[in-house]
């Protein structure tokens, strides 16, 4: 575990910066850098960002068509010939519709193939047949993968040279389009089976990574606000994972909150109470995410505040989770429902 404060550059209520399209330029940079990057994609190539590599690398660009177990068999055997295979789609149809070419061509014989799945869990608006609620928890069972789950711009960027330094399969978890930059690029590095001490507190360990993070640092400052200390550890490597740094900062406070933009069963939060009993750690324990139960064609706002994900919302659990524990006093003037959230109410129909 890093403890890494000072890169942090979203304390919950500042104007957060944003970039376009992280993922694909540094993608693109990597290509300009590496004339064995090769980029495949099923179907889907502006919406992924890959068109930027296209553009810059025509030659060295495959679009393969609705066909994502076509794609990674090529993915497969473009490795084999000693290329550097960077496969791209949608996170729903890339894990789902390609997991025996995953399992059998790719990481049995360990080849050094990536596999970018974009646009996971509510951050999809197309209902329960395009958010890949799932998909750490049928990556998380393959031997040999490792999977990384990206928060905000910065990780985006930085993942295309980690992915291309790492050898065998690796799967890459992001949204695209517009990110915030949660973290100082001059000070922020990412690494495999790390994670990262945003906050530090006593009260309760919020555990999170990808999109929940933004929404973890927001609640956290809730909590300040209302006289509870909370810590943020932001878990990137989902595997490999940090089961040092995750025992010490469960250790360290009076609770333990995971955050999953995933179903709760078998994703972050389960990664992390395997953790903690495996190493015999005892506390106060609740995953919030996806329950057992499909998605919504809804925008991302309404779909956090539909599953609990919003601020407020992840703040309230917090605490309840605490009174159970009957060692918390929260602030008199705590008022329920009374600090910002996504804005759902407007956003629900978009």
């Amino acid at each position: 575990m890093k403890e890494i404060m000072n890169a942090v550059m979203y304390n919950g209520t500042n104007e957060l910066e944003k970039k376009m399209k992280s993922y694909g330029n540094s993608l693109a940079s990597l290509g300009e850098k590496h004339e064995d990057v090769v980029c495949l994609t099923a179907d889907l190539t502006s919406i992924l960002e890959v068109d930027i590599f296209r553009d810059h690398f025509p030659n060295r660009f495959f679009p393969m068509g609705m066909a994502e177990q076509n794609m990674i068999g090529t993915a497969a055997g473009l490795a084999q010939e000693n290329q550097v295979p960077f496969a791209s789609t949608f996170a729903c149809f890339l894990t789902r519709r390609g997991y025996d070419q995953i399992v059998n061509s790719i990481a049995y014989p360990q080849l050094n193939v990536k596999l970018t799945g974009l646009m996971p869990g509510i951050s999809s608006v197309g209902g329960a047949s395009h958010q890949a609620i799932d998909d750490i928890a049928i990556m998380r069972a393959v031997p040999n993968m490792k999977i990384i789950d990206l928060a905000d711009a910065t990780e985006s960027a930085i993942a295309p040279q980690l992915a291309y330094e790492t050898q065998g399969p690796v799967y890459i978890r992001l949204r695209r389009g517009l990110l915030p930059v949660l973290f100082d690029p001059k000070q922020y590095k990412l690494e495999w089976g790390q994670s990262y001490l945003l906050r530090k507190g006593t009260d309760v360990c919020i555990v999170t990574s990808g999109l929940m993070t933004e929404n973890a640092l927001a609640a956290a400052m809730i909590l300040e606000r209302n006289g509870v200390s909370a810590s943020v550890l932001h878990v990137p490597s989902i595997k490999p994972i940090d089961e040092e740094g995750i025992v010490e900062a469960a250790a360290s406070c009076r609770a333990v909150l995971t955050l999953d933009n995933h179903s709760i069963i078998g994703g972050l939060g389960s990664a992390v109470a395997e953790v903690l009993m495996d190493h015999k750690v005892s506390r106060p324990f609740k995953r919030l995410g996806i329950p057992d139960q499909y998605g919504k064609a809804a925008s991302m706002a309404y779909l956090s505040r539909l599953f609990e994900l919003d601020p407020d919302q992840i703040a309230h659990n917090s605490v309840a989770l605490l009174e159970g524990n009957k060692k918390i006093t929260v602030s008199a003037n705590w008022e329920p429902g009374g600090e910002k959230t996504t804005g759902w109410e407007m956003e629900w129909k978009n």
